[in-house]
């Protein structure tokens, strides 16, 4: 089964290219399904490619997907046309208003890592969005920064700045393999990481509820499960394109930033290589694992979902 997105979203024509099924709303109504309704709070700047990689991700399961495109109340978007953010997103107190109810909902990093959770403009609005969660959604996926705002929010894990950037390609070790979150996955694998912060796992293993599903010795927690709030926590990008990492790495040349070249993601570290993908499949694995489970877990009746939640 394909995702349903809007046939004029520039997700729509990249992802038929490359063969990923997806259909338009006229076509989805004439099946008598009720779809996965998938949330997507889109924090990061560059919109339309982050909204790409992910219904890139979750429409790659037999199952459809209809894809809502949500956003800050307030917060203006600076790198993404007015015009598309006002033909497909939704403010998220418009969302509120309506009491909608999704069966999954990802929301992403977003570049603001040196700021304390408390100087983020939106800050509040997002601590409501949290909270709105547990009783309208019934998945929750934090994503990077997304991730580490949400596990601070319910648990009050701190996140720590890191004396250099981690950037490039880490191998990260598969904590529990019975885990159907994991299924299908190798004992280990490489996973893509960009972020100036660290949460430890001896401070989220000290939570009651928590548990650490993937993990680098050399970056540390990646994926963290939170049962009690139907969420999952990834502080690393398995949603990157091949060339994600060389785009931030060719900015930060351009701006003269001092960077390194992103470690274990060209060949032989060699920046005028092309980079090779090796987190592919391990992406599909995860967001298909975590599609499926939705589906099998998430009540027929959306009105039902939250309810009972803590």
């Amino acid at each position: 089964m394909p995702i349903k997105i809007p046939a004029s979203l520039p997700a729509y024509d990249v992802l038929t290219r490359e063969g990923v099924m997806v259909m338009d709303e006229d076509s989805a109504a004439r099946q008598d399904i009720r779809p996965l309704r998938i949330g997507l709070l889109n924090l990061m700047p560059k919109k339309i490619q982050t909204e790409t990689q992910f219904a890139r991700l979750i429409g790659a399961t037999p199952l459809q997907i209809e894809l809502s495109l949500i956003r800050m109340s307030e917060h203006q978007a600076r790198n993404t046309a007015a015009e598309h953010m006002e033909s497909f997103y939704r403010p998220f107190s418009e969302v509120a208003e309506t009491s909608e109810k999704f069966d999954g909902l990802v929301i992403t990093g977003a570049p603001i890592e040196h700021l304390d959770f408390e100087e983020v403009t939106y800050w509040d609005e997002l601590r409501t969005v949290f909270d709105w969660t547990q009783n309208h959604v019934h998945s929750t996926f934090g994503v990077c920064w997304g991730g580490m705002a949400m596990i601070n929010h319910f648990h009050g894990v701190a996140k720590h700045m890191l004396p250099a950037k981690a950037f490039g390609c880490f191998r990260h070790r598969n904590m529990l393999p019975a885990s159907p979150y994991l299924r299908g996955f190798s004992d280990d694998c490489v996973i893509p990481v960009s972020r100036w912060t660290e949460m430890r796992k001896a401070e989220i293993d000290t939570v009651p509820g928590l548990t650490t599903l993937l993990h680098s010795d050399q970056v540390g927690p990646c994926l963290v499960e939170d049962a009690a709030r139907r969420a999952l926590y990834i502080f690393n990008h398995l949603e990157y394109d091949s060339d994600t990492l060389k785009q931030e790495y060719d900015r930060d040349i351009a701006q003269g930033k001092p960077v390194n070249v992103p470690g274990n993601y060209y060949p032989g570290d060699d920046p005028s290589k092309p980079p090779q993908n090796r987190w592919r499949s391990h992406a599909h694995l995860l967001y298909g694992n975590w599609i499926n489970q939705i589906y099998q877990t998430t009540p027929f009746d959306m009105m039902q979902i939250g309810l009972g939640s803590p």
